[in-house]
C-alpha cells in the first residue's frame, strides 16, 4: 500500500475530526484513559484550523485518496521541554492518528520515518513526541519504534508528560511516504 502525506486544509478538518473521534472511541479498549477528555465542537475545531493555517497539520491518504491518518508538528510545549533540552535542535510532533482500517499496515511507522526526515532536512538533531503518562501501551510502541524515554514531566494541569524523543537520522524503513500538495503526485 503507498500512502500520500500533504499539508491540510480547512475542507480536510471533517476528516480529521472523523480519525480523531474515531481514536477517542477505541482507545478504552486498549486499556488507557489518553483522549478520555476529548476536546470537541468549537475548542477542537479552533485548534485544528489554526494548525491548518500555520502549514503545521498533516494529513495521509491511501491509493484511493481515503484520509487514514494525520499528524501536526509544533513548538516545544513549555509545559514539558525546557532549554536545558535544546529546543531548537528538535521537530515537536503531535496528534499522530492513524485510521483503524489501516491498522498493522506501518503507516504510523512510515509518518514517523517522515518526521525524521524532515527534521534531518533542516538540521535538527531529535524529533521529539510526548504522550499520556498512563498510556504503558503507547509508549511501548514509540519506544519499538527507535524512540527513547527522555524524562516523565507531572505538571498538575495535564495528562500528558512522558517525554521521548529519536535521533532524525533514524529509519525504520526503507519505504517512505510519498509527499505531496494539495492534489495526489
Amino acid at each position: 500500500m503507498s500512502y500520500l502525506i500533504r499539508p491540510a486544509s480547512p475542507s480536510d478538518i471533517p476528516a480529521l475530526m472523523a480519525l480523531r473521534t474515531e481514536a477517542e472511541s477505541w482507545l478504552p479498549s486498549l486499556g488507557t484513559d489518553q483522549w478520555s477528555d476529548p476536546e470537541t465542537g468549537t475548542r477542537a475545531l479552533t485548534k485544528w484550523r489554526e494548525t491548518i493555517d500555520d502549514g503545521r497539520a498533516w494529513i495521509a491518504l491511501d491509493s484511493h485518496d481515503t484520509p487514514v491518518g494525520t499528524v501536526s508538528r509544533g513548538p516545544a510545549d513549555r509545559d514539558f521541554w525546557t532549554e536545558h533540552d535544546h529546543l531548537e535542535q528538535a521537530f515537536y510532533l503531535y496528534k499522530l492518528i492513524t485510521a483503524r482500517s489501516v491498522k498493522g499496515q506501518g503507516l504510523g511507522e512510515l509518518i514517523l520515518d517522515w518526521a525524521c526526515r524532515v527534521a534531518a532536512a533542516e538540521g535538527r538533531a531529535w524529533v521529539r513526541i510526548d504522550c499520556w503518562r498512563t498510556n504503558t501501551g503507547l509508549q511501548h510502541y514509540y519506544e519499538q519504534l527507535g524512540f527513547t524515554h527522555v524524562r516523565t514531566e507531572h505538571p498538575h494541569h495535564r495528562k500528558s508528560g512522558w517525554l521521548a524523543q529519536r535521533s532524525s537520522s533514524f529509519t525504520t524503513s526503507a519505504a517512505s511516504l510519498i509527499v505531496g500538495d494539495a492534489h495526489r503526485v
